[in-house]
């Protein structure tokens, strides 16, 4: 496997600029075409070798399949997409290992998506002149989407590892795009059934803070329809700029407010940050979120994560696959996988079975594969399917809450994990966006 950072020029940049700066005798245009003229004789000479049965070397780099990789590796979401680049850095070392795409080697390229700007412009670097096979990655929902637009128009496929907006699956939709990733309204269902279990939303009076961009406010746009139809009283609504470290403001006004339940919608080290700024304050109230990952939790500490989150995935799953990720995973890097960690291993790997059952790079093909119900070995008891009319990997779910204390055995393992959603025996349809909730049309 070769992992590549392509922030500087391409070899042709750099040969064409050395080109146009004229040598000591001021001969530029003379070098030029001595240098033409050497390279057609190399290649010349490379031809008459492979005529006469000596190996083509000039294509072994293109014999291998190139992947691209694109994930925030800086900014509030950056921690996150650390675990996204050694997840999927290991799912191609493993693919590899068993013999790659049709017997290629993959090539993965892999680039920090930085912001929904640039994540556009090196989507359309990778496709336009890397000539990537297919795209995995993204944790913003807004750099998803620009990066899916890319994608449609280049005809490749892109799958989503860690975006979770519903207009992602919904106005936005594209048939190029498909989602590992769990939707808003998902997170939302999967935790609001154990809230409702608890009684912790019918008739209370809940106060919410959200990350103050396109997932944020989908997320509360789904929690919103969700409370209301469960007769829960949402008293305060505050949208959060994801650049906020200080949340002493927010928690004042939560005090004054006094609410039965303080709903978190935040996003990466956001999340974090609260949840630790909370314990110190002191707060009585229940904590919720509607989102949360596992390295989140782990940054807060044992002492100050509380509350009813949902997940996708946690390393303590006991399924074989599932336990060899874990291991392989903690071996090579020296700490568990977190949930945004098995969202990229999970997406590589996808692509990788459907290119080798295909035998296939073309891009319509791979798209009736997923379509026609494949099914995956996502590391958890039930194998997941791309729903066809959206694209949305049907899957299940879990909430988490703090273990008790004094249970934990190590700083990774104070997490508990609620019982499986759906329940064994119901449809994995019964958490995801339906068709009213969350229509989808392909062009």
């Amino acid at each position: 496997m070769t992992t590549r950072i392509k922030n500087q020029g391409t070899h042709a940049d750099t040969v064409a600029n050395a080109d146009s700066q004229p040598d000591c005798a001021g001969s530029s245009v003379l070098t030029s075409r001595r240098q033409m003229v050497t390279g057609s004789a190399a290649v010349a000479g490379m031809a008459a070798l492979g005529s006469l049965g000596f190996p083509a070397i000039i294509h072994a780099q293109s014999d291998k399949v190139k992947i691209g990789h694109l994930t925030p590796r800086t900014g509030f979401l950056g921690a996150l997409g650390e675990y996204s680049v050694m997840a999927v850095t290991l799912a191609v070392e493993e693919a590899n290992k068993a013999g790659g795409v049709m017997g290629r080697q993959i090539d993965l390229i892999a680039e920090d998506s930085v912001n929904p700007s640039t994540a556009s412009s090196k989507a359309q670097r990778m496709f336009e002149r890397d000539n990537i096979a297919a795209l995995v990655g993204e944790i913003s929902s807004a750099s998803a989407l620009v990066m899916a637009q890319v994608a449609g128009r280049n005809k490749k496929i892109f799958v989503n590892s860690g975006a979770n907006s519903d207009e992602l699956r919904g106005k936005s939709c594209n048939k190029y795009m498909f989602h590992v990733e769990v939707a808003n309204t998902t997170n939302v269902k999967a935790c609001g059934q154990a809230l409702l279990r608890d009684g912790l939303i019918k008739g209370k009076k809940l106060y919410a803070l959200t990350a103050d961009y396109a997932f944020g406010h989908d997320l509360l746009r789904v929690a919103k329809v969700f409370l209301t139809a469960n007769a829960g009283n949402l008293i305060g609504d505050e949208l959060v700029a994801t650049d906020v470290t200080d949340f002493s403001p927010y928690l004042l006004k939560i005090r004054q407010a006094k609410p039965d339940v303080v709903v978190c919608n935040l996003a990466g080290n956001q999340t974090t940050n609260f949840i630790k700024q909370y314990a110190e304050f002191g707060l009585s109230y229940p904590i919720a979120g509607f989102n949360i990952n596992s390295a989140d939790a782990w940054a807060a500490g044992a002492d100050n994560f509380a509350g009813t989150w949902p997940l996708t995935w946690h390393h303590d799953i006991n399924t074989p696959t599932s336990k060899a990720f874990v291991a392989a995973f903690t071996k090579k890097f020296g700490k568990p996988p977190e949930n945004q960690a098995w969202g990229d291993y999970v997406a590589l790997k996808a692509v990788v079975q459907a290119m080798n059952e295909t035998k296939s790079l073309d891009s319509d093909k791979l798209i009736a594969y997923f379509e026609k119900g494949a099914e995956f070995d996502i590391l958890k008891p039930r194998k997941g399917y791309f729903r066809a009319w959206d694209h949305q990997l049907m899957q299940e779910m879990y909430t988490i809450t703090p273990k008790p204390k004094g249970k934990s055995k190590d700083q990774w393992d104070f997490i508990q994990l609620g019982a499986i959603l759906p329940a064994a025996g119901q449809s994995l349809e019964l958490l995801a966006p339906s068709k009213e909730e969350n229509a989808c049309t392909f062009a």
